[in-house]
């Protein structure tokens, strides 16, 4: 992944201690690309920033209105949640309404990430199940999906038609045919494209008319901050900043997008050696320049010139966006 440029350091003191490398993609609703940093057409794994393009067939294929799924539903199709209750009561019924249990799943079991879930399930000496998986709300989708099409059990296999629909719907909006794909970390493949190619995919969600597929995952996003991601996570908090106006996702390995429907722009970045903070930092600088974050946000300056501090408080650094950046 060459040609990469400076996107996010981090100071101590007066001493630039870290520099975070990457790649990013602004294109506009023709696909035509606004802004970019670094190669446009470097080859990534989007992760779980796909979530949304994954989500497509659940409604192509009408299976989210033959089951009445909610925005709420189609939200968490869309997430990569911490396991909060809100996150897992709402799977839990939904698992319960395809007269599923948790051994549906093909996700695998996953701790919390939020800590009054973990601390939960340790007070009681339970176990993790896969329904705390952060994916399993995008599983549930699956499941709806594999339901509707009456296929087989196992929905995470490339060759299973759930996964066939969602290639299809990955090539038709990125524009371009994958090279290929990875096994993501809940076990369904993630399929490869460009930079522009992600970018490309995420201003036609930006663009799309009111009740296409496309826009009822990103409006369903963006009324439900909270079931993306969960309170304290960077997509969350974002996104509230917005006012509801910019749909948000981060990936695993430093990889995330944004879909901006005011403007018709789609947004897609990779911070080379795949660190979260970097892409934080990194999407919060390039929503700035778009105008369509507040810099002064209190949430955005958990991000954007945001202050390092140590163990008793005191501040010893900051995480700000690179020169190029700006």
């Amino acid at each position: 992944m060459t040609n990469s440029v400076p996107m996010a350091e981090i100071w101590r003191g007066p001493f630039l201690e870290s520099v975070h490398n990457g790649h990013a993609v602004v294109c506009d609703d023709s696909g035509q690309i606004v802004h970019a940093w670094g190669d446009p057409e470097a080859i990534i794994l989007p992760r779980s920033s796909s979530k949304m393009i994954q989500a497509l067939p659940l409604i192509r294929s009408g299976a989210a209105d033959a089951h009445n799924l909610t925005t709420e539903q189609l939200a968490l199709s869309c997430a990569s949640h911490q396991g909060a209750a809100i996150h897992t009561d709402r799977v839990g019924k939904w698992l319960d309404y395809l007269e599923l249990t948790d051994d549906a799943f093909r996700c695998g079991p996953q701790a919390p990430s939020d800590e009054d879930a973990r601390n939960g399930l340790i007070r009681a000496f339970e176990k993790p199940c896969q329904i705390h998986n952060n994916c399993s709300g995008k599983h549930a989708g699956f499941l709806t999906l594999t339901k509707h099409l009456k296929s087989g059990p196992d929905y995470v296999d490339p060759a299973h038609p759930v996964q066939m629909a969602c290639l299809d719907a990955f090539e038709d909006i990125t524009g371009l045919t994958s090279p290929g794909y990875g096994i993501d970390g809940c076990s369904a493949p993630n399929y490869a494209t460009t930079l522009h190619g992600m970018a490309r995919a995420m201003a036609t969600f930006a663009a799309a008319p009111e009740g296409s597929a496309e826009e009822r995952l990103r409006s369903a996003m963006m009324l439900h901050p909270d079931l993306v991601a969960g309170e304290g996570r960077a997509c969350t908090n974002l996104m509230r900043a917005m006012g509801g106006k910019v749909a948000v996702k981060t990936g695993a390995e430093a990889f995330f997008i944004a879909i901006i429907p005011e403007k018709k722009m789609g947004v897609a970045l990779k911070i080379v050696d795949g660190t979260t903070r970097a892409a934080e930092c990194a999407i919060a600088a390039i929503l700035v320049k778009l105008g369509v974050l507040d810099a002064e946000h209190p949430e955005t300056m958990k991000y954007l010139n945001a202050p390092i501090r140590n163990w008793l408080g005191v501040q010893t650094g900051t995480q700000r966006a690179a020169p190029p950046m700006i």
